[in-house]
């Protein structure tokens, strides 16, 4: 219980503050178990299937893609936690999070499925030429064994 203490300050007990330890400690209650289920038990209900005319594509093996499946994962991450909030959650979670990425995995110019119109195609990642050494100071190695050291 708390009480009011001068200057609008509370006294938590010590109950509080255990309640409060306790639950900060808790794993988040998930319901679902990973991005997958969420895709097969609700997302895929949520968007209409994509029709030639609609200019947007899917593909069955989003999974295969790295730029969907991160997408996807957000979503899913997303709806958890907004789902709790029962004001605007879910209101945030479609205009925040599922209409900016719908509207980037289903591109079919730029979009990751944009070459499985037709069927599943493996995408090529970006090319890159090899980075020259000593162009860039390696930032996870300490210079020093002395983590308090300024050199």
């Amino acid at each position: 219980m708390t009480s009011p203490l001068p200057d609008g300050e509370r006294d938590e007990s010590l109950e509080d503050i255990r309640r409060d330890e306790e639950s900060a400690t808790r794993p988040a209650e998930l319901y679902y178990p990973n991005v997958a289920e969420f895709v097969a038990d609700r997302f895929i209900y949520f968007v209409p299937r994509p029709t030639p005319e609609s200019g947007r594509v899917w593909c069955p093996s989003w999974y295969a893609h790295a730029q969907a499946l991160s997408r996807l994962d957000s979503l899913w991450r997303a709806w958890e936690t907004l789902r709790w909030d029962g004001a605007l959650g879910m209101s945030n979670w479609w205009l925040h999070h599922v209409d900016p990425h719908l509207s980037a995995l289903m591109d079919p110019v730029m979009g990751p499925f944009a070459g499985c119109a037709d069927g599943h195609r493996r995408s090529e990642p970006l090319p890159i030429d090899e980075v020259p050494d000593g162009l860039f100071d390696q930032l996870t190695t300490p210079r020093s064994n002395d983590p308090f050291s300024l050199d």
